[in-house]
């Protein structure tokens, strides 16, 4: 009888309900330790784990090729010979002595005055506009960016068609009103407005939406207040709305000059080639990289053209960063 008892208390011992014998000090703490571990390992690498993803296909497709332009155009690279030797800042120096440089950055630059400025102005007035109560509000909004989603090309080729020389619509009506015929493609100046058009309507719609995200944001009761007080609307629009969207302002002013630098689609199309024109009358900076680099096959200077255009974004984003700081600043110590 004993020995049955003594088997039934084993089994009983070892059966999944019998009750276990609780760890020893040195095991709980063990088991404390890595928990605490884990936990911290957990609130650290958690939140780099998450953006890992945005880091990686950045550093594969941004930032490796921006590094390895910068390696191309210290050497003497051909689209068919390959790496023909390393020739340090060569391609740079040449940069700085090519008039064709120089003429492809006055035209960048003089196709951004022309663009952009009036572009924003529109737009700020526009959103303004769209604002306010008026019939139809939700129609106009939703009008204004179906310029934006239209493709770049088709848009560029339909330009190109108002503004042909011979059968233009557009030097038809200026022929109408006895103004006569515009040499669009050939005269500097002239080629300059039409694609500064093609890029007015094409993103007017887009910066307009962004100002009036920004109006929508400032309290109805300031422009009840300044109503009451009898401010007109356009003293309500200077002395309310500016100053209220001066951030948004200054944001679209960075986008629109790294846009710009990168100007590229529309008067290639427009010219139907990389050379912008006959004498390179609107040919940009985007422009002259692709024709050293695909037309010349010479991908050396073309990677030093493509940097110098990196520098220039740079430059202007950093121009616009300092006057942003500085309105702040002012407006701030007005305030105080």
């Amino acid at each position: 009888m004993s020995v049955v008892k003594s088997g039934a208390r084993s089994r009983d011992e070892s059966s999944p309900g019998a009750p276990r014998e609780d760890p020893s000090p040195t095991q709980r703490e063990r088991r404390e330790r890595r928990s605490a571990l884990l936990s911290r390992l957990d609130m650290r690498l958690s939140p780099y784990m998450f953006v890992s993803p945005y880091f990686i296909i950045f550093g594969t497709f941004g930032l490796f090729p921006v590094l390895f332009t910068f390696w191309i155009s210290l050497h003497d690279w051909g689209l068919l010979t390959g790496n023909q030797g390393f020739i340090g800042l060569d391609n740079y120096v040449t940069l700085l002595s090519d008039a064709k440089f120089y003429n492809a950055l006055g035209n960048t630059l003089g196709i951004f005055l022309l663009a952009i400025v009036p572009q924003l102005l529109l737009a700020l007035l526009l959103a303004d506009t769209l604002n306010r109560n008026i019939r139809l509000r939700g129609f106009f909004r939703v009008g204004v960016i179906i310029p934006y989603i239209t493709s770049i090309a088709a848009m560029a080729i339909i330009f190109g068609q108002l503004f042909g020389r011979d059968f233009g619509l557009i030097n038809y009506a200026l022929e109408t009103i006895g103004v006569g015929a515009v040499e669009w493609t050939n005269n500097r100046f002239a080629s300059w407005t039409a694609i500064a058009v093609m890029i007015d309507w094409r993103w007017l719609g887009f910066n307009t939406l962004i100002y009036l995200a920004a109006m929508q944001a400032i309290p109805r009761d300031m422009y009840e207040a300044a109503a009451i007080d009898g401010a007109s609307r356009l003293r309500q629009f200077a002395q309310i709305t500016v100053p209220m969207v001066r951030p948004t302002i200054m944001f679209t002013v960075i986008i629109s000059t790294i846009g710009q630098m990168q100007l590229f689609t529309e008067p290639v199309i427009f010219g139907r080639g990389y050379e912008g024109g006959t004498q390179g009358q609107f040919q940009t900076v985007a422009m002259l990289m692709f024709e050293e680099a695909m037309g010349r096959q010479n991908f050396g200077y073309g990677s030093a053209v493509a940097w110098s255009i990196f520098v220039l974004i740079v430059v202007f984003a950093l121009v616009n960063v300092l006057f942003v700081s500085r309105i702040r600043s002012a407006g701030e110590s007005e305030r105080r």
